[in-house]
């Protein structure tokens, strides 16, 4: 982990925390889209992008985790924007175990579960899906040519009564889970894979 990285991953009590996980292999604008927008819509003190070592649902292997950590913070240099390792440190895999963690050793921080909707059509084959979708709020990122599939979800169907209007987005952190949003932004079309397809692996 680079030096930034180590000073500002602290977590005090009353903290607002957005919390985006991926691969980011390689990372790209539409990652920077889905981080500002909650940034900003959700007024959160920090977003934590947490570089995975690997996804279970992936078969393919990401680039060095080096490499992806150097691509992000070229890309996502404000200054509360964090990358953080703690799922490599920690030996953890699977999402709701990190929640699990962080939920129990920082009760009083503000956590917010953040992804692109293009994630959330998948959810419901995440390990335990259901206690990470009712551990802490989420935020959904509208991204291009995901919104039906995205609303229709298992999971947005799961959390159909728990929706809040994208107006209120400013409240979330502060409302006891099950919650979640689902924000638009002008949309950026940037995806990894596409971009892996182009040889242009960070």
């Amino acid at each position: 982990m680079t030096s930034r990285a180590l000073k500002t991953e602290v977590l005090k009590s009353g903290m607002s925390v957005g919390l985006f996980g991926g691969s980011f292999d390689p990372p790209h604008i539409g990652h920077l889209h889905v981080a500002q927008t909650a940034m900003k819509r959700l007024r959160l003190d920090r977003v934590w992008w947490l570089v995975s070592p690997q996804n279970p649902l992936k078969t393919h292997a990401p680039a060095d985790a080096a490499r992806r950590i150097g691509a992000i913070e070229a890309l996502a240099h404000q200054p509360r924007m964090v990358v953080s390792t703690i799922e490599e440190r920690l030996g953890i895999n699977r999402t709701i175990d990190l929640i699990d963690h962080l939920t129990y050793h920082h009760p009083d921080v503000n956590f917010v579960w953040i992804m692109g909707s293009d994630n959330l059509g998948g959810f419901h084959r995440w390990e335990r899906w259901r206690d990470l979708a009712t551990a802490m709020p989420i935020c959904v990122i509208a991204r291009p040519g995901q919104a039906i599939k995205a609303r229709l979800s298992r999971t947005a169907t799961f959390l159909r009564h728990a929706r809040l209007h994208e107006n209120q987005a400013h409240i979330l952190k502060k409302i006891k889970a099950p919650v979640w949003t689902y924000l638009t932004e002008p949309l950026h079309p940037v995806s990894s894979s596409a971009l892996r397809a182009q040889g242009l692996r960070a």
